[in-house]
């Protein structure tokens, strides 16, 4: 005997599998996956840089994967804490909570260690950190982890009060700062220095962390196994295809990274000392 399913049952039917089959395969539609680098310059320079990277990485591994950026450092990451893109290119989700999030690190771009730092202008009367106690000193945004948390939390350690200006990525605080508008900046040293390059600029270190590691490149728990790893072997498969290589010397050259900044395979066991910072930080800065 054969059981026929009314029409609107049916339908329901097909509408409930259609959502359950989307939940298992996360964002991955005709538009693809979405990816969101937290915006170390401005938005046409970060997209400059990364639209080719992923233009590539879509085509080597024949899973599209497209730019989703907001105007901060903090839109872009609230992207991520939002579930509204897949992977990303970040240091905020090392937290205790952000890490129950579920992302994984797969690969980071191999670039020599980064420090966060105090930086004035070459030419500034400001040569000591105790000097900026009640100033204005800019700072990328409230997630910029190198180039916020640790300086503002070593100012905050030797106890001295700041007035905090965000910029809403490394570029535009250091505008503030060779404008005038702040006596100091907490930086980034890998994009201070490229910022310094491109723009002919120069300036004083007042203070320098220890050495961490560039950012991680992470993906969502929503992703299936498979196409994470067609994305993660294009990254990281970069260095050892001449087109991959040419693709990464060109966006390199855009923002003043060597030409070798190729992507690297990593367990993110790298960064533990991002997340030895939240152990001891301030616990508005976690």
């Amino acid at each position: 005997m054969k059981t026929r399913f009314p029409g609107r049952i049916f339908t329901l039917l097909l509408s409930l599998f259609g959502l359950f089959f989307h939940s298992l395969a996360g964002a991955q539609t005709g538009d693809g996956y979405k990816f969101s680098p937290v915006n170390q310059y401005g938005i046409n320079l970060t997209a400059g840089y990364w639209n080719p990277i992923l233009n590539y990485v879509s085509q080597k591994s024949g899973v599209k994967l497209s730019l989703k950026i907001g105007r901060t450092s903090a839109d872009t990451t609230s992207f991520v804490l939002a579930r509204e893109v897949d992977f990303a290119f970040t240091n905020h989700l090392f937290s205790p909570e952000r890490q129950q999030l579920g992302w994984k690190v797969f690969a980071r771009r191999k670039t020599p260690p980064l420090h966060a730092q105090l930086i004035a202008a070459a030419d500034s009367p400001v040569t000591d950190i105790s000097q900026l106690a009640g100033q204005e000193v800019a700072f990328a945004g409230p997630e910029a982890l190198v180039a916020y948390k640790m300086p503002y939390a070593h100012l905050l350690s030797k106890g001295i009060d700041v007035k905090v200006i965000f910029g809403g990525n490394m570029d535009g605080a250091l505008v503030q700062l060779f404008s005038g508008k702040v006596k100091a900046v907490g930086a980034n040293s890998q994009l201070v220095e490229g910022f310094a390059r491109r723009e002919k600029k120069a300036y004083r270190v007042l203070w320098s962390s220890e050495p961490v590691h560039d950012l991680a490149l992470m993906v969502s728990p929503a992703v299936p196994a498979k196409d994470a790893k067609a994305i993660a072997d294009a990254f990281v498969g970069m260095a050892g295809d001449p087109k991959g290589l040419a693709v990464i010397r060109e966006a390199s050259r855009q923002v003043e990274l060597p030409d070798d900044a190729v992507f690297i395979a990593s367990d993110g066991s790298e960064y533990g000392a991002y997340i030895n910072f939240f152990k001891t930080a301030p616990a508005h800065l976690r």
